[in-house]
């Protein structure tokens, strides 16, 4: 028999769970033709010897939302083995959308997920005003890997309500049945599912909340109701709980969100999850209360990071320490070579170091509020600060630490920070986990990731392009969880399956996420022993004239979406089989 495509010799991870094997898949009409031992020819064979071979990744938390719309390559993701992102998650997005509430949606998209305006206003290919149409858009332009639709509650919100969208108005009956029917509409079009995005921390770029973020249970009840009578489709809600109200809001801000889901009880919904730092133990309630949801027959999950949620520092991040130090903001517009040179001036230096910052978050900025509350203790800052450099260890041992450096050298922690982002020209780069690195170690996130509940994702790929670069956050789970973390590893197998058949059954796209014949032929054959991670890069690639940080792995061999190899040896090979990723169901 004859294939378009067979790889050969690879141990297979099919996604079900099962134990590894080795053997070859076939490949045919885009699909997985035979797994196993195959006979036969084909146009093309990829050598797998040594390697991985596993089902393409789906990630379930993007905002790639308007930069699909101008960009074939979605990268960062298309480096690591993802061959299907969600789009639309946390609330925000730009389908619906009127003509006139463009800008508006621009504008919530840049204050909630730090990506620039001017490149969004100039990048969008406004070809949509509806969800169908904005999935037809989409449909009609070819990319590296699939995206999936989710509906955005706060754009759903402008369209219905136009100006009374804003946070305190309440949506009336006949608000919330046409948000329902809009939602409808776009589920039967395509789309697999609605978002909602509830925390303090997501505000607009004039630091205005989100049209959705104090929405009642009625109204979002209300809106779930669209998913009645469907066989696909999930739910999706960010919120930190009412958290900077008070801590007896926790219960009461999650009722609301279990009301959303027990108005579509027989769909998936999730909740993120994350150790904060104002409550380190609230992830542990979440859990609780997700747990009894389950119990009494919802079917809820928690997205979870694989490793610390935080932001890069450098001078050319969009935050470091001294933003808002007096004598910096004088020389923060010069070009980065110039700025170094003057801060490499010991009277700079010394000027600098005896000075306070001014606020440097609030309306208007990308920085969220817990950026000055930490500078006012920068040795919790420095605790859990480190030195982006190559072969960087994620689970960073506190010793390495830049306030033990301090320690160590006798030096104050700010000067050495000063020092440290001088190093490299300039391009020095900081990690700095703020949420889930409490301890020093990720034995929090392992006890998230092994819940029954827990799915991988929050990767934010295509968002925060000024501070963070998480969309790596597939090959960090493979490589970390299951090679390099001694203690607490996870088998290959089990990593393998959160990333693929569990994200894909959960989306409703039955027709992806394991090596099995008839399923889509989305592969990654990988090194696994050779799998790393880059340092990221700032890359001025953003329509106008945009910089964001993007990260690039070693060690795949090849991504496979469609039938077709998308990426060879970790350069990307020009093919373009992606479209949109439509609900399907199980296969018999």
């Amino acid at each position: 028999m004859r294939y378009e495509l067979i790889i050969r010799g690879g141990t297979i991870v099919d996604g079900s769970g099962g134990a590894p094997y080795r053997g070859d898949v076939a490949i045919a009409g885009g699909k997985i033709a035979a797994v196993g031992t195959v006979g036969g020819t084909a146009d093309e064979e990829v050598d797998a010897t040594g390697c991985i071979v596993t089902p393409g990744f789906v990630d379930l938390h993007t905002h790639y939302d308007g930069q699909v719309s101008w960009d074939p390559e979605l990268a960062p993701s298309c480096y690591h083995g993802v061959t299907t992102a969600l789009m639309g998650s946390c609330g925000v997005g730009f389908a619906p959308c009127r003509v006139e509430d463009r800008d508006r949606l621009i504008d919530l998209m840049q204050g909630v997920e730090d990506i620039p305006g001017s490149a969004l206003s100039e990048g969008i290919r406004w070809r949509w005003e509806t969800v169908p149409e904005y999935i037809a858009a989409l449909e009609a332009m070819p990319r590296t890997l699939d995206v999936a639709v989710q509906v955005p509650h706060d754009a759903l919100r402008v369209f219905v309500m136009g100006d009374r969208a804003v946070a305190n108005e309440v949506a009336s009956d006949d608000d919330i049945a046409a948000m329902r029917a809009i939602v409808r509409e776009a589920l039967e079009a395509g789309a697999v599912g609605f978002t909602t995005g509830r925390t303090d921390n997501h505000r607009n770029v004039d630091g205005a909340p989100t049209p959705a973020s104090e929405a009642t249970a009625r109204e979002l009840a209300g809106i779930a109701a669209a998913f009645d009578g469907l066989d696909f489709g999930i739910l999706h809600a960010v919120s930190d709980f009412d958290m900077a109200t008070s801590p007896d809001r926790f219960d009461p801000e999650f009722d609301v969100i279990e009301a959303m889901a027990a108005a579509a009880p027989t769909h998936g919904t999730s909740v993120s999850l994350m150790q904060r730092t104002r409550d380190t133990a609230q992830w542990r309630k979440i859990l609780d209360r997700v747990d009894r949801a389950r119990a009494a027959g919802l079917d809820m999950r928690v997205q979870v990071a694989p490793r610390g949620i935080g932001v890069i520092l450098g001078l050319e991040a969009t935050f470091h320490p001294f933003v808002g130090f007096p004598s910096y903001k004088r020389v923060a517009h010069l070009p980065l070579a110039e700025r170094v040179a003057i801060l490499r001036d010991p009277a700079v230096r010394a000027a600098m170091l005896s000075e306070r910052s001014e606020p440097i978050a609030g309306d208007g900025s990308a920085i969220p509020p817990l950026a000055d509350e930490l500078l006012a203790n920068l040795d919790f800052v420095a605790m859990r600060l480190y030195r982006l450099t190559p072969g960087f260890d994620y689970e960073p041992a506190p010793d390495t630490s830049l306030l033990a450096e301090a320690f160590a050298t006798g030096r104050t922690t700010l000067e050495v920070l000063y020092d440290a982002l001088l190093e490299d020209g300039g391009e020095r780069l900081l990690y700095f986990p703020i949420f889930n690195y409490i301890d020093q170690n990720l034995d929090t996130v392992h006890a998230m990731l092994t819940h029954p509940a827990a799915l991988p994702g929050l990767s934010d790929g295509g968002a925060h392009v000024g501070t963070i670069c998480d969309a790596s956050f597939p090959t960090f789970l493979l490589s970390h969880w299951t090679r390099d973390r001694k203690r607490d590893a996870i088998p290959l197998e089990r990593a393998v399956q959160m990333l693929t058949r569990d994200g894909a059954v959960f989306a409703s796209l039955h027709d992806r996420g394991e090596l099995r014949p008839g399923l889509r032929a989305d592969v990654n054959v990988i090194d696994h022993a050779a799998l790393t991670l880059e340092l990221p890069k700032l890359a001025h690639d953003l329509p106008a004239g945009g910089r964001r940080f993007v990260q690039r792995a070693r060690g795949y061999r090849a991504t496979i979406v469609a039938g077709e190899i998308t990426l060879r040896d970790d350069a990307l090979t020009g093919a373009r089989p992606g479209r949109i990723a439509r609900p399907s169901r199980p296969a018999a």
